[in-house]
């Protein structure tokens, strides 16, 4: 059976070069070269044991293989200098920026990078918004595995930055519906985009859903177990319970009336209710908000698009969550490129810049 090793990047043979000769690739110039945004504008969520630098270096490792990069071996001196620019082919929220400094300086310390832009800024199609200086190996090393992260950070920026916009005056969520391995840059994103985070895990919140109200034998089951737990472990934390009907909905009020629970949230899962004509009704949804009245947070779930998350807003839900801002993204097309004059050209061609 084969075996798969990971290894640390800097024990790649020839994966980073250290020597060093200047080579002036590019005379255009980055639009405000001089503005550098060194410290992070939107700083990423909290998580107790997830281990960024651990995600950089396998991503790197992934790429690089036990040989390293054989094409730049082959092609590119190794003290040769360049500059590379970051070019926007398409309008949106660009995210990553912090994330990509840290992988360069995984590759090689002594790169230099710049920005016109921070995490959360919109750029525009045709946009040089920052740049990368120094050894022409470890850019290129690094150049796929910046873009990978940015442009996936980026989409979901983008999106998020939309539906947010929409869902006024409710709240955007993501869901754990992210990229295995890459939930906290996934759920950074989010944050990027004007978006809030959902629960980490299955750790930082209590999530009573469907599966759980069977297997307990009922929603009030679950929600008694629940509490007589924390009280056990004495743990304080959110707790939120799914509710599909306005009969469960009474039913946990009811409940949460007589009995001191540590409830906090109510979601209205599947509360919005797709029309024949496209449109969708939420009379259901904003009954059930109606009946909660205050009481406990509310958060809409299900049937959340583009096209239907500003109606469900207005029905005083205190959140809407959706999966899609992570689990369907599409990347903002983003490149790194030394030859820019060249770049530029054959993106006017393909109408990509």
């Amino acid at each position: 059976m084969s075996r798969i090793v990971f290894s640390s990047p800097s024990t790649l043979p020839q994966l980073y070069s250290t020597s060093r000769r200047i080579v002036k690739m590019s005379v255009t110039q980055t639009m405000n070269s001089g503005v550098s945004f060194r410290s992070m504008a939107v700083k990423p969520p909290s998580h107790p044991t997830y281990d960024m630098k651990g995600v950089i270096k396998l991503a790197l490792a992934e790429d690089a293989g036990d040989r390293g990069d054989v094409t730049c071996l082959a092609t590119i001196p190794l003290d040769m200098e360049v500059e590379a620019h970051f070019l926007a082919k398409e309008d949106g929220i660009v995210a990553g920026i912090s994330l990509a400094e840290m992988i360069f300086h995984e590759v090689d310390p002594s790169l230099k990078v710049e920005w016109s832009q921070k995490d959360g800024d919109h750029v525009q199609k045709g946009l040089q918004f920052g740049k990368v200086s120094g050894q022409a190996h470890n850019i290129v090393v690094a150049e796929r595995v910046v873009l990978n992260f940015m442009q996936r950070m980026s989409g979901i920026a983008t999106l998020t930055k939309t539906m947010a916009d929409a869902a006024h005056p409710a709240c955007i969520l993501e869901t754990r519906k992210t990229a295995p391995g890459l939930r906290l840059v996934d759920k950074w994103a989010v944050l990027i985009g004007g978006g809030r985070n959902h629960r980490m895990g299955l750790f930082d919140m209590v999530m009573i859903k469907d599966n759980h109200i069977s297997i307990a034998g009922g929603i009030i089951n679950a929600i008694k177990s629940v509490d007589q737990y924390l009280e056990q472990q004495n743990l304080q934390m959110e707790v939120e319970v799914e509710t599909r009907t306005l009969e469960e909905v009474d039913e946990v009020l009811r409940y949460t009336s007589q009995t001191k629970s540590s409830l906090t949230r109510i979601m209205l899962d599947n509360m919005v209710v797709p029309l024949p004509n496209g449109d969708v009704d939420v009379s259901m949804l904003k009954d059930a908000v109606e009946m909660i009245n205050g009481r406990f947070e509310t958060e809409a779930s299900g049937n959340v698009t583009l096209e239907t998350v500003h109606k469900i807003g207005q029905t005083g839900v205190s959140y809407i969550s959706s999966g899609a801002l992570t689990h369907s993204v599409k990347a903002l097309d983003i490149s790194l490129k030394i030859d820019t004059e060249l770049a530029l050209k054959v993106g006017r061609r393909t109408k990509r810049a």
